[in-house]
This record gives C-alpha cells, structure tokens and sequence, in this order.
C-alpha cells in the first residue's frame, strides 16, 4: 500500500474517533491521497485552493477554537511557502496543528529543482517547539499517527507518498522520541531518516560481510533527536556516519554533530551538498546526490578511517 495510503487510512479512522480533527488541503488532495475522503467527512475536510498561507492560518484559527487541523501540501509549499505562518500562527501561538509535507527531497521527481525540498527540515527545525517526524515504513505510520495526533502541539510530517519497503513487522513499538536501533555493531554508528533506510540496511548487511559491523539507528524523529541513543552509540563505536534525503546543513547531520560537538568522535555526512534539486526518476537521482548502497558503503569506511 502507498503511504499516502495508509496516512488516509490513519486520518479516516481518528477522523471518526473525533469530530475535531479535521485536514485542509490547497488543491492537492487526489496527489496527498484524500481526494475519496470529501464525501465521507463532508464537515472535516476543507480545500482552500492554492493559498497555502491562508491554509495554515485557517489550521492555526480552527486550532484555536479546540479543532486539530492537519494542513498539508508538497513538502516546498508546506515549509518554505507557509514559513511565518507556521512560526508566528502555530508555533508561537502554541497551536496544535499538525503540518503535512509530501514527497520530501528526491522524492518530487519529474517536478524538479522548485519541489524538491531538500532544505524543510533545516526551515522548520529551526523554529522553537517543532517536532520533526519522517517515518520509513507504513507499519511505523500507523503506530505513529494516534500518538502524533495525541501530541498536543505542532508536528511537521515528512511523508513519502508511494509504497515503501517493510522495515519493521508485527510488534514493533512506536516512541516518538527514541530512536529505533536496526543493527547492532562496534565498528561505526548510522544514523538514516525516512526513505534512505533500507538502502543503509543493504550497506550495512554488506559491510558486514567484510568484517565490519555498523550500528544502525533509524531517526524518524528529527526534532527533537534522540540524544541518548545518539551520544550511546557513537561513544561504543567511535565513528559516526548520517544518512539523509536532504541538504547536510540543517538536517540530520547537524542535529547529530550538534549533539556530539564537544566530543572528538567523526561525524561523516551523507546528503545533498548544499545545491538544489533537477528533474529525474528516483534511480537516476540516487545516483546523482549518491544515495546508493556503495557509496554508504564508501562513506562508513571514510569514517571509521577518521577515528
């Protein structure tokens, strides 16, 4: 099943559970998935057409009178397009909506350098209170969106919208705010958010074949990060590798080096090199900002040698 999928199933079933939550589209519901919900929760969904300023501040207004608003778009109009009402309407006001972005980084495709977001984390992590989550798969989804929804302030949703490989299976136990350890290893620490994750396990399964043993950690809470696990494992292995679909700066690399600065541990990171996006299919574009297997592998080795 699609993400987008299994995200309107999530919202349907809280939808029900309670009248107050409620979801504002800008004229994106049949690409975000919730086109077929209009007629079910006639008195819950609104489209405000393509005003996504206006969207977020009608979030933070229902907000206000008690209603949980879910405001969603593409990633780039979910950030950098509603950037002040986000930190002055909701986040400064203490308003608890929740803020959908869609097809995160590489993810926008054929739409090119202008959807390609590969700064909304770093635009959005840096307002105060935000809360940051990108999940992997739709099982962590699923667990995720009651807790989110329960969650009474603003958090910013990194949703991939196709289907997604199965990272974790039955039983597995959401916490917001720990990270979720995938490999064990002494050699290096990788730490990887949303999509990346099974590239990573790819990596790190191969490396082991090699010798070398990787702690693997998926961050699908990016603010605020899981310092615990963060300082824990790179202090067991010395060396410390992140992986992201988006720009180095502002993301997942600096929320770890923010977290490790005063320690001596390398800190290799993974991501877009602070240039924007071009048109492509996700193959071509893996191989272009180098979110491939070989080069996690390349860049594991890069920090183990910097110990």
């Amino acid at each position: 099943m699609e993400m987008r999928a299994v995200y309107a199933e999530c919202m349907a079933e809280l939808m029900k559970a309670d009248p107050n939550v409620c979801i504002l589209d800008a004229d994106l519901a049949r690409a975000n998935g919730t086109l077929g919900m209009y007629p079910k929760f006639p008195k819950q969904m609104f489209d405000v057409g393509i005003a996504e300023q206006n969207m977020a501040s009608i979030g933070a207004g229902l907000a206000s009178y008690g209603f949980k608003p879910y405001v969603q778009s593409f990633t780039a109009f979910a950030t950098r397009r509603i950037c002040d009402q986000v930190a002055i309407s909701i986040a400064y006001a203490k308003q608890n909506v929740k803020v959908v972005g869609t097809d995160p980084g590489m993810y926008a495709e054929l739409n090119g350098g202008t959807h390609m977001s590969f700064e909304d984390i770093a635009v959005l992590r840096s307002i105060p209170g935000i809360v940051i989550f990108e999940p992997v798969d739709a099982t962590q989804l699923r667990a995720a969106m009651p807790i989110i929804n329960d969650y009474d302030g603003c958090v910013y949703i990194r949703l991939f919208r196709k289907e997604a490989p199965d990272v974790f299976g039955e039983g597995y136990k959401f916490d917001l705010f720990k990270a979720d350890q995938l490999r064990e290893g002494a050699d290096v620490s990788i730490f990887v958010s949303g999509q990346l994750t099974t590239e990573v396990l790819t990596a790190a399964d191969k490396l082991k074949e090699e010798g070398i043993n990787c702690d693997v950690y998926n961050i699908h809470t990016i603010k605020p990060i899981d310092r615990e696990a963060v300082l824990a494992s790179a202090a067991k292995t010395g060396a410390v590798l992140t992986v992201e679909n988006h720009n180095v700066i502002g993301g997942l690399y600096s929320a770890v080096a923010e977290v490790l600065g005063t320690s001596k541990i390398p800190v290799v990171g993974l991501g877009v090199n602070d240039r924007w996006g071009e048109v492509g299919k996700v193959p071509y574009l893996r191989e272009v900002f180098g979110f491939t297997a070989e080069n996690i592998m390349a860049k594991a080795k890069e920090a183990i040698a910097a110990k």
